[in-house]
């Protein structure tokens, strides 16, 4: 006795196929429905300072002290920009900071990434002591060095400029910097570098024509890092410019909440949006390169 399947009609699985679609559809959208949650909360907290910084800075002295926290400005007020360039030297404390952060990060970099090639490609006695030496400079905490970092500077007379700020921005980040691209320089392939010498490249030529070339997202990526924490500080800022006319951003915003924080909080707002809008604008432009020398740094070549 036999006995036969029948197969179903080509009609009847289109229907089932339809009817198990929206109910796949439903339960991975269940599925997802608590992270969806999870990430939309984190975005507003992230986001909504942000927004709330903005609209602050067009909002007159009334709106702050007469209207909730949350509310709109009622008519977009550029004034409180305006007085914040003319009145309050806010020009002046931007360039104090690039004239500071922009040399001591260029220099840092550059020593670091030689550093990271001598002490993680070359053969030599004493490279892993040197290393350590490196990352002990990475453990000393800042308040320790100030004082006699202050007297050094009283005694060579350079307080009353910007050199300062460059010296010690340069060798604060210096450590992180070898170590961090020693990082990159440990991922990339051995072969390209025996490959080089074999052809006859020297040192500067094979750390210039290759090494470099190899870690150049990691060079950004460690570079905005470094911007972010130089552009931010305000413990060594606040030490070594005892003069007004040398204070950078982030000293200077210090001095608007004495002159202005419990008067007229405008300027001040479009003070703080002006300072964040450069380190903002400069990771969206650079967020790619970021992202690329993360990967680059993560794997072993």
């Amino acid at each position: 006795m036999t006995s036969t399947i029948q197969a179903p009609a080509p009609r009847q699985l289109a229907t089932n196929r339809a009817t198990r679609r929206p109910k796949n559809r439903r339960s991975r959208f269940l599925r997802r429905l608590p992270l969806n949650i999870v990430v939309a909360l984190l975005l507003v907290i992230v986001c909504y300072p942000l927004v709330w910084l903005v609209l602050g800075s067009f909002k007159t002295q009334d709106e702050f002290l007469s209207s909730p926290f949350w509310a709109l400005p009622s008519t977009p007020d550029l004034s409180n920009y305006t007085e914040a360039f003319a009145k309050a030297n806010l020009g002046t404390y931007l360039i104090n900071s690039v004239l500071t952060v922009i040399p001591a990060l260029i220099i840092g970099l550059a020593l670091g990434t030689a550093a990271a090639f001598a002490l993680e490609v070359l053969v030599w006695k004493g490279r892993g002591p040197t290393l350590g030496i490196f990352l002990v400079g990475i453990t000393v905490p800042a308040q320790i060095i100030l004082l006699p970092l202050f007297t050094m500077y009283f005694q060579l007379h350079l307080l009353g400029t910007l050199w300062p700020l460059i010296i010690t921005y340069t060798a604060v980040t210096l450590p992180l910097n070898v170590f961090m691209i020693a990082t990159f320089f440990k991922a990339a392939p051995r072969g390209m570098f025996e490959a080089a010498a074999i052809d006859g490249a020297s040192t500067l030529r094979m750390f210039w024509s290759v090494g470099v070339p190899m870690v150049r997202n990691g060079i950004f990526t460690v570079g905005l890092v470094q911007f972010f924490f130089l552009w931010n500080d305000l413990l060594f800022a606040l030490t070594f410019t005892n003069n007004p006319r040398l204070r950078t951003v982030q000293v200077g915003l210090l001095s608007f909440n004495g002159q202005y924080g419990s008067i007229d909080y405008g300027p001040l707002f479009a003070a703080i949006v002006v300072s964040i809008s450069a380190t903002l604008l400069l990771y969206l432009f650079m967020n790619q390169r970021v992202m690329r020398g993360l990967a680059a740094g993560s794997m072993k070549g």
